[in-house]
């Protein structure tokens, strides 16, 4: 009988904590137990989070730690933050010393440690948001800063085995800083690709939900645009205010489902305005009845993070208006299914244009689109599902 192959995979976030994160790290888990009978570890921190994505029921075996700190206090959240990664690598490395290990991006600062403690290992980065860089992208600390520039060439000195990307544009972005300390990597390493936001294991609902009952006796039905989920640094609430004084309530509906460092303004702005319904969450079961997902990425940000409800827009069928770069990996895999906001140009004109030109026309053959992309998105998801799954049997 074949010896049974172990995976750990480390990251703050799992089931029953919604975050989109925890969220992929379950359906990993889930496809991986299932289809190649791995064992499946996952070593994460208690508590809650904000979150977007659907409540599951956790699977493989679980080894929580809880944080140093769990108050409100940003600083504090922070430093703490910065120990729990050390204590989740420490935690992985006790629970079977010879299996492979997964370590995703949260705590920030988690690829740092495993940097430093995994070289011994066979180890894979799983990049979700990419720190230290994004603290520039914040302002927190200066590109120029000293221990920034330890922390980030720590970070990449001591690379993995393997590196699971989300796109095709970040992989290269990553690779070309891991190079820098490991030249011979330049052409050789080993790349997966595996979108965020696409959940192998997810169904849909038939039924209408309640929120999209209200219009549903009208001879023409409205469009339904929706912003489900983080609203926070890397995100452009300038683009959602300015949606929100241009979008027509006769025609259009807005569904507000967000939380984050810029959710309250937004909401602030958005309250007691016709056509807009605000809810504490969207499930993931209910996104292909919205018909147009709003999602903004600022581009300083570009490759630090790639918004993963683009992807999950266009798996639930739906199109997506994207303020952000070109350059960024949703616009790259979905932009047969997408429309383009520059957020260097005057974001009211771009709006009110795009919105008087938009037709039910060219929104059925977006979502068309979008379904023909999700199949390739679901090919590119199990795709890779299969190449871990190779990364930990070998």
């Amino acid at each position: 009988m074949s010896e049974k192959k172990t995976l750990i995979i480390i990251n703050r976030h799992y089931p029953p904590n919604p975050g989109i994160t925890g969220e992929s790290a379950w359906d990993l888990a889930k496809y991986l137990i299932e289809k190649h009978h791995i064992e499946v570890h996952v070593v994460n921190m208690k508590g809650s989070d904000d979150g977007g994505g659907q409540i599951r029921e956790p699977v493989g075996i679980i080894h929580s730690l809880s944080s140093i700190y769990e108050g409100k206090n940003k600083f504090l959240r922070l430093v703490a933050g910065f120990f729990d990664g050390y204590f989740l690598i420490q935690k992985a490395e006790k629970v079977d010393i010879d299996s492979p290990i997964i370590c995703m991006t949260s705590p920030p600062l988690l690829p740092f440690w495993a940097s430093l403690f995994l070289r011994e290992k066979k180890w894979a980065l799983w990049s979700m948001d990419l720190f230290p860089e994004a603290f520039v992208a914040i302002g927190m600390i200066s590109e120029k800063n000293f221990l920034y520039r330890w922390i980030l060439n720590k970070t990449y000195q001591n690379p993995p085995q393997k590196l699971i990307a989300l796109g095709k544009k970040q992989a290269k972005f990553i690779r070309k800083k891991i190079t820098v300390h490991t030249p011979q990597l330049a052409n050789g390493m080993n790349i997966t690709i595996l979108p965020c936001g696409v959940i192998f294991h997810q169904t849909y609902e038939s039924q209408l939900p309640e929120w999209r009952k209200m219009d549903s006796h009208l001879i023409e039905e409205k469009t339904y645009f929706g912003y489900c989920g983080n609203l926070n640094d890397a995100h452009n609430e300038n683009f959602l205010i300015e949606f929100i004084k241009a979008f027509n309530p006769a025609k259009h509906h807005l569904i507000l489902a967000l939380y984050g460092k810029k959710a309250e303004k937004v909401l602030e702005i958005a309250k007691n305005r016709a056509g807009i319904t605000i809810l504490t969450n969207v499930p993931r079961s209910q996104l292909n009845f919205i018909d147009v997902h709003l999602v903004s990425l600022l581009s300083k940000y570009t490759h630090l993070m790639i918004p993963s409800k683009a992807v999950s827009a266009v798996a639930a069928g739906g199109a997506i208006l994207f303020c952000g770069s070109e350059e960024s990996d949703n616009w790259d895999m979905l932009q047969e299914a997408a429309w383009l906001i520059n957020e260097q140009q005057d974001l009211s004109n771009q709006i009110r244009h795009y919105l008087e030109s938009l037709t039910k026309e060219n929104l059925a053959d977006k979502k068309k689109n979008a379904q023909k992309l999700n199949i390739n998105l679901q090919k590119m998801v199990v795709d890779a599902y299969e190449e871990i799954a190779e990364f930990v049997i070998k």
